[in-house]
């Protein structure tokens, strides 16, 4: 029987209440992983795609050295999702057969945001029962989706 999952609530030294969901560390007595670590892949020119990721998206670079501030995600659903060869061809796979999903609380702000800056977005027209999405590519031609999930996938 796994652990059941609990809600703590951490006080932010701004005074923001920031509740934290914690999930069973085993599965009917497996061993599971809480969330992804970090992500990591090829770049042509790593320092301007993190500059780009940094810029556009607020996604900041790791630090250089130990102990120094690291990009931290929102609470929140997250898909794994292999695809198998019948998928190799999505769009939602880059060039090196790979693709990202980032939350935002507003698609429309972000969109509007991206083509400001002259970055080529497409927003899905269908809204789903868990959200919004928009398409884009990064400076290197990786695939990057937008989710502004609903309420009911919150």
């Amino acid at each position: 029987m796994p652990s059941p999952a609990f809600t703590e609530i951490v006080v932010l030294s701004s005074g923001m209440f920031l509740p934290q969901v914690h999930l069973p560390a085993t599965i009917d007595g497996m061993e599971t992983v809480d969330g992804i670590g970090g992500f990591f892949f090829r770049a042509t020119d790593a320092a301007m795609l993190s500059r780009w990721y940094a810029e556009h998206l607020g996604i900041t670079a790791p630090p250089q050295s130990s102990g120094g501030d690291v990009w931290r995600q929102a609470p929140g659903p997250t898909a794994f999702s292999p695809f198998g060869p019948e998928d190799h061809a999505s769009p939602y796979l880059g060039p090196l057969g790979w693709g990202i999903n980032f939350r935002v609380p507003n698609l429309d702000a972000m969109v509007a945001q991206l083509r400001a800056a002259q970055i080529p977005v497409e927003v899905d027209p269908e809204t789903y029962s868990i959200g919004r999405f928009a398409q884009l590519h990064d400076p290197e031609g990786n695939a990057v989706q937008l989710w502004e999930p609903s309420s009911e996938a919150s």
